[in-house]
């Protein structure tokens, strides 16, 4: 998630652990550990465009990492200020805050190696957006209250105000998934995998995209009391032998794709451009494929040649007005045979 987010969650259950007289030292121990496993974003090369791919929430998000990275931070700021803390005391908060940062990850979509160097499966369980304000404000809310009455229980008001905020994104991920099913058997589909994903920053608008026939289906659900289908667009999954004849098999293009490929969870596709090759899980407008991100080969390429890696710009006002829309419904449909939320309790 994003740094705001991650700062607050570790910084609360940090303050789990604290005396009233700890809430600010704590506070702080636990802020700046729950932000510093995104430091792994300093980890990039001038000749390798990938590379900052494989290695953001790598190691340092890991489970196994957790009481390492805890210690560096700690080591690193124990006698930076003043605080009432002992050293056995910050390490705790910096081990709470820490610990806090691959699991709150791991609920986006974008994908963390929590099992590293054990798996290499990038673990994502889609119950939350990168960023979004009803987790993070309530939570911010709460601790600044906690800081200014010296009370603890503010602390933990916040910490389950963002539990169960998390719990009802495992919901409405379930039932997106259920939504996004009967949308594609209304078209005569049986998607051979089917992966939704939460909207920007809320929890109503969910991103589809399903396999069939060797396409990409891309479209919105919006979940509410009765679930709707915003129908988008299709594209043809890539195909390497198809797509990209000029490939060469050992290339450093071709291990280049096959890292976009891990990368990606195989979404991917050409967009249009015959040469530039997408991530199509990601996009502002849920049941759009124009992509946040994607390389573009090169069929002159020498064989030690990199891809290059091209991410788009901010969202223009077009995406943004047509976001807007499809959060209010407009361009949605009741989806066919599926019974409200309600009565399929």
């Amino acid at each position: 998630m994003d740094p705001i987010s991650q700062g607050a969650v570790g910084a609360a259950f940090a303050q789990t652990a604290a005396r009233r007289d700890q809430l600010r030292a704590y506070a702080i121990f636990g802020a700046l550990a729950g932000m510093a496993p995104d430091l792994d974003v300093l980890i990039q090369s001038s000749t390798d465009p990938l590379l900052f791919l494989e290695y953001h929430r790598h190691f340092t998000h890991a489970l196994i990492f957790i009481p390492i990275g805890a210690l560096i931070v700690c080591g690193a700021l124990f006698k930076l200020w003043r605080h009432p803390l002992t050293f056995r005391q910050a390490y705790i908060a910096c081990l709470l805050g820490y610990a806090t940062h691959g699991l709150l990850d791991a609920c986006t979509s974008y994908g963390t190696q929590l099992l590293w160097p054990f798996s290499d499966v990038r673990i994502a369980w889609n119950n939350v957006s990168v960023i979004d304000p009803l987790a993070t404000v309530p939570l911010l809310i709460l601790l600044i209250i906690a800081a200014r009455r010296r009370s603890t229980r503010y602390v933990f008001a916040g910490v389950i105000w963002l539990l169960v905020y998390l719990l009802l994104g495992v919901v409405q991920n379930d039932r997106a998934m259920d939504a996004a099913r009967s949308a594609a058997q209304q078209r005569g589909h049986q998607p051979e995998r089917l992966t939704v994903k939460p909207g920007f920053a809320n929890l109503i608008l969910w991103k589809s995209i399903y396999e069939h026939a060797g396409r990409y289906y891309v479209d919105a659900v919006r979940v509410t009391g009765q679930a709707q289908f915003c129908p988008g667009t299709s594209i043809a999954k890539l195909q390497p032998q198809r797509d990209l004849p000029y490939l060469q098999p050992g290339s450093q293009q071709a291990r280049d794709l096959e890292r976009f490929r891990w990368f990606s969870d195989d979404y991917l596709a050409v967009f249009e451009q015959p040469t530039f090759i997408i991530d199509i899980r990601y996009a502002t407008v849920p049941n759009d494929i124009y992509p946040l991100w994607g390389i573009h080969m090169n069929p002159a390429a020498d064989a030690d040649d990199h891809v290059r890696f091209e991410s788009t710009p901010r969202a223009t006002p077009e995406q943004t007005a047509a976001l807007s829309a499809l959060l209010l419904g407009n361009g949605c449909e009741p989806i066919r045979n599926q019974k409200p939320w309600e009565q399929r309790q």
